[in-house]
C-alpha cells in the first residue's frame, strides 16, 4: 500500500521512528496479528510522544483515512485480551 504516516516536524528523529514504529504494529495486527506486550509498549511510547487526546485521534484518524487501519479499534480490542495473546484484527 501506498500511503504515509502522520509526523510533526516538531519531534526528533527517534520520536518520528518510534511514532512510525506504533504505526506499523497496528498494520501488523490488520495482517498478522501481533503480541499484545510489544503492541501496547508501542503505543504507551506513542502516548509520551503525542499526548495529547485530540492530537492522538487527529492522527489516528489521518492515519485510518490513508491506511483503512484503525489504531483505536487495535489498541481496545488489545485491552481486552489477556497478556501473552495475540492481538489479531
Amino acid at each position: 500500500m501506498e500511503y504515509t504516516y502522520p509526523l510533526s516536524l516538531d519531534w526528533s528523529k527517534q520520536e518520528v521512528i518510534d511514532v512510525i514504529a506504533y504505526f506499523q504494529a497496528v498494520e501488523q495486527a490488520y495482517e498478522k496479528g501481533i503480541n499484545k506486550k510489544e503492541l501496547m509498549d508501542k503505543y504507551r511510547r506513542f502516548k509520551e510522544i503525542v499526548p495529547g487526546k485530540s492530537e492522538e485521534k487527529q492522527m489516528c484518524n489521518e492515519f485510518e483515512k490513508d491506511s483503512g487501519f484503525s489504531s483505536y479499534r487495535t489498541i481496545e480490542k488489545a485491552k481486552e485480551l489477556e497478556d501473552d495473546k495475540k492481538v489479531k484484527m
